[in-house]
């Protein structure tokens, strides 16, 4: 079997003949790349030195060092004695960005791979680093109910607290920041490159956007300034406070609920189910627009049992009104060896769905299926018809069904 690291040498050896790949953000080509409707994944190594070099200081962390910070917070209740200061043999520093909580010890790095403990001090390996930039319809992430047909320029960088199995951008997402090749893009060049290309949204994507939640926030900002949206596509896992503070800059936020199920989540994505149920109530209570996909995988959380656990869980704690999708599995990464979800076992979860009470429940990954297409709640005509990631037909009038003025919940304009 072909390691990451020697795919990654592969792909470089061809990058620059790929359609719509590796085009290297390299110093002094950025700026004209970024505007280049070829830019996309970035295929090669860089010295892992030189990144720590450039790398600033993250956020979201503490360690024993800070006078604020108390060993309370990085150690179990048991292994400290209150008011005696623990004793530590070198430098560690606490994330506190996402669920894992790393302890990481001086020159480590936590498990997402791109935050690194150097001297006693976390810092972003991933900041100002994109390896992949595309220009995608917002229908592709998927947000159905958010600007319908918007283009997003969507960017992302190497890492990821989650290990997936079915992880269908697991280059990237399973990668070091020195397996890729980038040249500092800064966040305001982010924003000069979405709005030369006419996209009125940028989308943080591809990998887990959290890991480079710093980078992120500072193009929120600067893009809202510009009249620019923001949507982040995210696993869910971050904490409240990082994601308090996204919510803040962040216009729409999908959430991938992998499952109904802790020992799926275990097994499957090495993570747990309780902090992302946390994380979409938060987002629901916040004023950006949630929308929830469900990736269906053959014989690991297709039952009945566990989708009608994910559908009661979401109308009883969220609402009707969240759009949910119920997404096809491709085989990738490590588990080629189940088949693609069949169209019946989607539309199942569809229909359970909508009898559960979801108002606007689709199927996702098959173009062309009328799951694609949104429907009134009321009249159930349908209001949005769609073909792939085109919008062929749109009869929402002002947030209203346009046959009986019935409210679509939504983000229209």
């Amino acid at each position: 079997m072909i390691s990451r690291r020697e795919f990654l040498r592969t792909l470089a050896s061809v990058a620059p003949v790929l359609s719509g790949l590796g085009v290297c953000l390299s110093e002094p080509h950025w700026r004209r790349i970024m505007s280049d409707a070829d830019a996309g994944h970035v295929a090669a190594s860089e010295p892992l030195a030189e990144i720590i070099r450039q790398a600033p200081l993250a956020r979201f962390w503490t360690s024993p060092a800070l006078g604020a910070a108390g060993c309370s917070g990085c150690h179990a209740k048991d292994t400290v004695t209150p008011g005696r200061p623990y004793v530590h043999n070198g430098r560690p520093v606490k994330c506190l960005l996402c669920a894992h909580g790393c302890l990481i010890e001086s020159g480590q790095r936590g498990r997402c791979r791109a935050r690194m403990n150097v001297n006693g001090e976390l810092r972003s390996l991933v900041y100002g680093r994109p390896v992949a930039i595309n220009v995608d319809p917002i229908e592709k992430k998927p947000f159905y109910h958010f600007l319908p047909g918007a283009a997003t320029y969507s960017l992302a960088t190497s890492g990821c607290p989650l290990r997936c199995k079915f992880c269908q951008n697991w280059e990237i997402s399973q990668a070091a920041p020195e397996d890729y090749r980038s040249a500092h893009v800064p966040p305001e060049g982010i924003v000069q490159a979405a709005q030369s290309r006419q996209a009125p949204v940028i989308a943080y994507t591809y990998n887990e956007p959290i890991v480079f939640a710093e980078y992120m926030i500072d193009i929120a900002r600067i893009a809202r300034k510009g009249r620019l949206r923001s949507v982040l596509v995210s696993c869910g896992l971050m904490r409240e406070a990082p994601l308090a503070e996204m919510c803040e800059v962040l216009d729409a936020i999908k959430i991938d609920l992998k499952g109904y199920s802790e020992s799926f989540y275990r097994q499957v994505c090495s993570a747990e189910l309780k902090p992302v149920l946390r994380t979409i109530k938060q987002v629901a209570r916040s004023r950006s627009h949630l929308e929830i996909v469900n990736l269906v995988v053959p014989t690991l959380n297709d039952g009945d049992a566990m989708l009608k656990g994910l559908i009661d869980w979401i109308t009883g704690e969220i609402g009707s009104d969240v759009p949910v999708h119920f997404s096809r599995f491709h085989p990738n990464y490590q588990m080629r060896n189940l088949p693609p979800t069949p169209t019946a076992t989607l539309e199942r979860a569809r229909d359970m769905a909508i009898a559960g009470g979801i108002h606007y429940a689709y199927i996702g990954n098959i173009p062309g299926h009328p799951g694609n297409h949104t429907c009134c709640p009321a009249c159930k005509k349908t209001v949005i018809r769609r073909r792939g990631f085109l919008i062929e037909e749109m009869h929402v009038k002002n947030g209203r069904c346009a046959f009986c003025r019935q409210k679509i919940a939504g983000v229209w304009t």
